[in-house]
């Protein structure tokens, strides 16, 4: 096997030599361990100027109280905003003893600290360039491009692998649904985006108080093009230029909820989920884990608030109707195992190989009550080389891509990876849990567009009965070097390497 590639469920560095156009993206999890960040110190007790971020949670429906207010200020603190439906209080304060004082204030729930790294970032937010699709390769997939598909769909053989171009002979989705990428920003100005577009949707949610600005929600130049890829997976319009999405008729929305240099802030998420319930959406797609701890851990007070935090937020989104899709992650952890080894967290601070118990720590948004996990799967249908699976964790399964050298593609794909958009206009290839997760979410929005009136807890289960039962794959030796490299648990249709299944498109709009 090659050494573990790096998690934050945003896409997967690509190791050396995987394939022509890839995109290098080096990204924090959701998708992979976090790409190294340039030099930022952490805040300190000897550095009381530096404010960091924390969650204040306290009864959901009111805002905080007078005595909560005067607490806050009293240690120093100054609230951004308060999310009152669900009882999240966002402060920044400096005191190094601030919410072990909050803690100790009548009406609060619980308090803690998103991040370890002062108010603002400083590091550079460079992320590695992406490589983009040449004009020979374009020219040479539109060569191949049958009747009724766009240029370059020859090269995506994830689309008939979930059945979504027979889908499509029957209906694109409706432009009623609408589709959130919770990520590193949305270039909307791509033309396989503009014309599905929801600026109404859309919103910059990094500090953690919602920004309306034309164009927040941009990523900007030198940051990820990680969400603007998800987006044109998911909605791609079928338009005759580039690429066509998994359900090319339905609307996307970007909801920018990640720092310059890459960082899924629990302040930020909150925001994200927040204002998704309140916008109209009906699926999110969540390719990441919330920073800086990849397990969040109930019985640690700073994480048991963050844990809170994204709990209440995410609950209160499918309350009001969302499906929140999130990506299993891309260390190959059997996330159903008694113990877990976590080399990465905290990664905005000083890591160190802590073990875990999942029962008591969870990723998050991927292990929260009512979020859909998603697995990934290679080019051969197969569980991808680096996917987090488990028994009960994973609930279905769809292409995320693998190195073609593990499963190759049948003709004319001639990548393994998954190809999206990139910002400026150009087409990339990507891979990891963060491609499969919205390959679900669109798959959930072909469902809603069928079926307009149906809860998030229908569309969940006509999700998960439509999905086509994958057997495990037993023996899983993705390299061929005789050694078992991952052990599948349970049936089918329902076990660790793909839940319920691999979701089906067509199923979604004929069932």
């Amino acid at each position: 096997m090659t050494a573990p590639l790096p998690r934050h469920r945003r896409a997967l560095a690509v190791p050396a030599g995987m394939a022509l156009a890839t995109v290098l993206a080096l990204l924090p999890n959701a998708a992979a361990a976090a790409a190294p960040r340039a030099g930022t110190p952490a805040a300190t007790a000897s550095d009381p100027a530096a404010s960091i971020s924390y969650v204040v949670n306290i009864r959901p429906g009111h805002g905080p109280s007078a005595r909560v207010r005067r607490a806050i200020a009293e240690a120093g603190g100054t609230i951004l905003t308060s999310y009152d439906r669900i009882g999240v209080v966002v402060v920044h304060a400096s005191a190094p003893d601030f919410a072990e004082v909050m803690r100790r204030v009548p009406g609060v729930q619980s308090a803690g600290a998103t991040r370890h790294r002062p108010l603002p970032s400083q590091s550079t937010g460079e992320l590695g360039a992406p490589q983009a699709l040449d004009a020979g390769q374009l020219a040479a997939a539109t060569a191949k491009a049958a009747d009724g598909q766009d240029p370059l769909e020859p090269l995506q053989w994830d689309l008939p692998a979930i059945k979504a171009d027979k889908a499509h002979e029957k209906t694109l989705g409706s432009r009623n649904v609408t589709v959130a990428v919770i990520d590193t920003g949305v270039d909307d100005t791509h033309p396989d985006i503009a014309p599905n577009f929801n600026r109404a949707a859309s919103v910059n949610c990094v500090s953690g108080k919602p920004d309306t600005a034309d164009g927040a929600w941009r990523p900007n130049p030198g940051e990820s093009p990680h969400g603007t890829h998800v987006a044109g997976e998911i909605a791609a319009a079928k338009n005759g230029i580039g690429m066509t999405g998994v359900a090319p008729g339905v609307r996307v929305a970007g909801i920018k909820v990640a720092t310059p240099d890459g960082y899924f802030y629990t302040e930020a998420v909150v925001c994200g989920f927040v204002w998704a319930a309140e916008h109209g959406v009906d699926v999110t797609n969540n390719s990441y884990y919330t920073d800086p701890w990849y397990f969040n851990c109930s019985d640690d007070p700073d994480q048991k608030a963050l844990l809170d935090a994204v709990t209440r937020a995410s609950r209160y989104a499918e309350r009001k109707g969302v499906v929140n899709v999130a990506a299993a992650g891309n260390d190959r952890y059997d996330l159903a195992a008694d113990e877990i080894t976590d080399p990465v967290s905290p990664n905005d601070g000083t890591p160190s190989d802590r073990v875990i118990d999942p029962r008591r720590c969870f990723d998050m948004p991927t292990q929260l009550p009512g979020v859909v996990t998603v697995a990934a799967t290679g080019a051969k249908g197969l569980k991808s080389s680096y996917s987090n699976y488990g028994l009960g964790v994973i609930d279905v399964a769809a292409p995320g891509g693998d190195a073609t050298r593990f499963q190759t593609p049948a003709p004319p794909a001639t990548s393994g990876l998954i190809l999206g958009t990139l910002p400026g206009g150009t087409w990339g290839y990507m891979a990891g849990t963060s491609m499969a997760a919205p390959h679900v979410a669109g798959v959930a929005a072909l469902i809603k567009s069928r079926h307009p009136h149906a809860s998030a807890a229908m569309v969940k289960a006509l999700l998960y009965a439509e999905a086509d039962g994958t057997p495990c794959t037993d023996p899983y030796d993705i390299d061929a070097d005789g050694k078992v490299d991952a052990v599948c648990e349970g049936v089918t249709p329902y076990n660790g390497f793909y839940g319920w299944g691999t979701v089906d498109a067509l199923n979604a709009v004929t069932w």
